[in-house]
């Protein structure tokens, strides 16, 4: 449900340090039922998005998502200031702290624009119809006289026009349109959803003066960086501080007991030895300097080699059955001319984000004080209140900038860090993780092992499917012994499989979780997206079939299928992505000797995306040359932010094909930095080449994870029409491919 509600001045003063008199606009969106209701109920409404119009024209929104690249703050901005007829020049973001009154915070799932857009141009279209009124009632003509056009209204009888600041005083008075009157613009009217729009946020990213996490400093401020045990859960046995406390800038070190979160939302914390210097190098140089003795505990024996092999023998035995499975496909296997089978591994992966976990935390007795860049900072304030026994409302979370995040900044561990040795120093301190603590202590995306089976008519259509898979399941993270993938888990491209099976059978095996498990850059669709793609490409090799044609057989005929998601799927809008593709790629044209060409197309975040992929193959070396990507997201709501997204996501989804890997042995993980855990650099960036679905009468989808899922096997499968070798298991770079 949504409504909006002029918000006392006073109010809002208090929580966001805006002044200036002017129109002050509040509004509820929940992800349940975008219906915008303006119905004012003073004792229930707890608006989550606000619009400011002041005196001086400015125009500033209260931003309730993190901004971490992804362009949020803008897209969502120029929402409001489309309707509401504004210069974009006067438009400006303010970031929300953390606080129930916002909704859902957790900026996660590529759902901000989805859940926010309508409301947001609900409050835009409401204040530009205030002004209208008054303008009106100031020209003593009828408001069907009069319009809105770059941040004046205009009298459509005599051109006279007045700027949007010199309505403000009279327009606050007016009363808030009812629902019915509003009307929002039609497709072929939008000024800034759909363009090409320069970032609220340009200037400060461009001048660095934006303040990440990491840039934040207050007074008489400490310096921390923590030593935790190298496998999972352990804790310290003893240690020795003698050489550390040698270090210049060091003042004390002491150990931190780990912080067990009770089952539910919450992480805690893993403890360690903390040292505490006056600058971050010198606490980094004494952690170093530390002589420790740990206890591994149960997960000392955790080695990922053996691990893969264990999922490989389940993965080929029958599973759980699970929900969604239909038909018979043993019957369909017998009866099959060829049955085609392959299994399929991706490693552990981790964000590594530029940024590294940071916090700053002032603990002062009966309240707590956070700067971080955080992806769900509610469950940080719910968090701290839990550990640190402090009413929630005495706790605030000041979200910063995010320099990447991908998920992992969705996990408070490092604020509890913070605040838990600001108690125990009685001052503010800032705990910084260095790389080597980021990749080596995550919360980890899960390895996975695939299992494909599939039957073949003589035509080469596929009469049966079956899929055994198994990874640890993010609900390890919250509950113990979760050791099969959870219903939402499988949701995320097995059960919801796009192509028209009439048997189709869906297993689950166990995997328990030895390492802490988390979301990230798309989630299970990394593995969805890998091994059926990877699949349906060796199904079209054995059909002696075009891998593009025999994808647009397997959808089937065009058919919308609904279930309990407000986006049904759209079989004829999946096909679309992949012959535009196709013909963007000029797919069909013999490739170039030693080089190939790969496709992989996949639905999530209820959007379609096709990717085809040429690369290059030179001494077993490769080199991604070119990726034409198409997304049809529904409404496009800054083209710009849509393209620098998928592009983004090409080289995120290549560096996880090409490098990504994270292994343990005797429960240790084993990479250290950029070194062994490696990124594409950028001699390795390819051409890039995007297209965006013309479909603005469609509600708006997801766009930061889509362009993820297809990236690796896009390339395994160019690498297998260049060379005819079939790459199964992740990373190229563990075969000698790269």
């Amino acid at each position: 449900m949504s409504k909006i509600l002029k918000i006392d001045r006073r109010d809002f003063v208090k929580l966001f340090g805006l002044a200036s008199g002017g129109i002050i606009l509040g509004c509820t969106a929940t992800t349940v039922d975008k219906k915008f209701k303006p119905a004012i109920d003073q004792d229930y409404f707890a608006p989550n998005l606000f619009v400011h119009l002041e005196k001086n024209g400015n125009v500033t929104l209260i931003a309730s998502r993190s901004e971490m690249g992804q362009g949020i703050r803008t897209s969502l901005a120029s929402a409001i200031a489309d309707e509401l007829e504004a210069d974009w020049q006067y438009v400006s973001v303010k970031q929300a702290i953390g606080h129930e009154k916002y909704g859902n915070q957790n900026t996660d799932g590529s759902r901000s624009v989805r859940t926010k857009l309508e409301p947001m141009r609900n409050m835009g279209a409401a204040a530009k119809m205030m002004l209208i009124t008054a303008a009106a009632k100031k020209w003593n003509v009828a408001e069907t006289a009069c319009k809105a056009e770059n941040h004046y209204i205009i009298n459509k009888n005599t051109n006279d026009k007045i700027f949007f600041g010199d309505l403000v005083e009279a327009a606050a008075k007016v009363e808030i349109p009812a629902e019915e009157t509003i009307q929002l613009k039609k497709v072929e009217d939008f000024k800034f959803i759909g363009k090409t729009l320069k970032s609220v946020d340009l200037n400060d990213f461009t001048h660095g003066t934006a303040t990440y996490g990491i840039d934040v400093r207050i007074p008489d401020m400490k310096f921390a960086a923590i030593a935790r045990c190298p496998v999972t859960f352990g804790t310290v046995k003893s240690f020795t501080k003698n050489n550390a406390e040698k270090v210049a800038g060091v003042e004390a070190i002491f150990e931190m007991p780990r912080l067990i979160p009770p089952t539910g939302k919450f992480f805690g914390m893993f403890g360690g030895v903390a040292v505490i210097a006056n600058n971050t190098w010198a606490a980094f140089q004494g952690k170093l300097a530390l002589d420790i003795e740990w206890n591994n505990g149960e997960n000392e024996s955790f080695d990922t080699e053996a691990f893969k092999k264990t999922l490989t023998e389940r993965v080929h035995k029958t599973g759980k059955l699970v929900p969604g499975s239909r038909g018979n496909v043993q019957t369909a296997f017998n009866a099959a001319e060829k049955t085609v089978a392959a299994t399929y591994h991706v490693p552990f992966l981790v964000h590594a984000p530029m940024e590294v976990p940071n916090a700053t935390a002032w603990f002062q007795g009966d309240k707590i004080e956070v700067w971080a860049p955080v992806q769900d900072p509610q469950t940080a304030r719910s968090e701290l209140a839990h550990f640190f026994e402090i009413p929630l409302e005495n706790i605030i979370v000041n979200v910063t900038f995010l320099g990447g995040g991908f998920g992992r900044k969705s996990k408070s561990d490092f604020v509890v860090e913070a605040v838990a040795i600001s108690k125990k120093i009685n001052a503010p301190v800032q705990v910084v993780w260095t790389r080597e603590d980021d990749v080596q202590h995550s919360f980890y995306h899960a390895t996975s092992a695939q299992y494909l089976k599939a039957g073949l008519d003589k035509n080469g259509k596929v009469t049966g499917w079956l899929q055994r898979v198994g990874f640890p399941s993010i609900v390890s993270s919250f509950k113990p012994l979760s050791d099969y993938a959870s219903g939402f888990e499988l949701g995320q491209g097995f059960v919801n499989n796009p192509y028209d099976l009439e048997n189709f059978r869906l297993e689950s095996i166990k995997a328990e979780a030895n390492l802490r498990i988390g979301w990230l850059r798309s989630v299970v669709h990394i593995h969805s997206g890998f091994g059926i793609n990877s699949f349906v490409d060796e199904l079209a090799f054995a059909a002696q079939k075009d891998p593009v044609q025999f994808r647009l057989d397997l959808i089937g005929k065009d058919r919308i299928i609904t279930g309990k998601s407000e986006f049904p799927f759209n079989s004829k809008r999946f096909k679309n992505v992949l012959t535009t593709t196709a013909k963007m790629a000029n797919w069909g044209v013999k490739p170039t000797k030693n080089h190939g060409f790969g496709v992989a197309i996949h639905y999530s975040f209820y959007s379609y995306v096709a990717t085809i992929v040429e690369v290059s193959v030179l001494n077993k070396k490769v080199k991604v040359e070119n990726v034409w990507t198409t997304i049809d997201c529904g409404l496009a709501l800054n083209k710009d932010n849509i393209k620098n997204q998928l592009e983004g996501a090409a080289i995120f989804g290549m560096s996880l094909a090409l490098y990504g890997k994270i292994s343990t042995k005797n429960g240790a993980v084993e990479q250290h930095n950029f070194f062994d855990y490696q990124m594409a650099r950028m001699k390795d960036a390819p051409k890039i080449h995007i297209h965006i679905v013309d479909a603005m009468k469609e509600p708006p989808t997801g766009v930061g994870e889509p362009g993820v899922p297809v990236m690796a096997p896009a390339i395994c499968n160019a690498l297998f029409n260049a060379t005819g070798e079939r790459v199964r298991s992740l990373p190229l770079i563990d075969a000698g491919w790269v």
